[in-house]
């Protein structure tokens, strides 16, 4: 029997990936979008500013990628090494974000909890382990993407 993605799972949902342009960042995009999601793609890579390894990859083309799986795809320039970014103080307006090494330190910890089952069937945001397991991102805050995003959607 071969696997196929559920086309619809995340319909309706939106997720902000960081480090869209490529490797890991673009595969969790791609993967969202084939679930439907619509995508937030963020990076430093454009078709406007090349990324500092000369690489080719763009944010714009994750996003074309996703749509093309069946999801939207929105590219979004941002530097999340940039301090003022991660403190909210320059454009784009969702600014507060989690760079990718907060993302990652939020899989290191995961991975390295023997008692990791205790997150099995639950869908976790890194905020919520870095609240269980006390890291924080470069600049020391606990960026909480997903409130901010409920947030927004909530009627006032």
């Amino acid at each position: 029997m071969t696997w196929s993605p559920d086309r619809d799972a995340l319909r309706g949902r939106v997720a902000v990936v960081t480090g869209a342009t490529r490797g890991a960042g673009r595969g969790i995009a791609a993967a969202l979008g084939e679930a439907g999601a619509t995508v937030v793609c963020t990076g430093r890579s454009s078709g406007s500013t090349r990324s500092e390894y000369n690489r080719p990859e763009t944010i714009e083309e994750t996003a074309a990628l996703v749509t093309r799986l069946g999801g939207t795809g929105i590219a979004v320039a941002v530097d999340h090494l940039d301090p003022a970014v991660e403190r909210g103080k320059t454009p784009p307006d969702f600014a507060l974000s989690e760079s990718s090494r907060y993302v990652g330190r939020a899989v290191a910890a995961l991975a390295a909890d023997p008692d990791r089952n205790r997150w099995n069937q639950q869908s976790v945001s890194s905020a919520q382990l870095a609240r269980a397991y006390g890291f924080t991102d470069l600049d020391g805050s606990r960026p909480d993407i997903w409130r901010r995003l409920e947030d927004a959607r909530s009627p006032v």
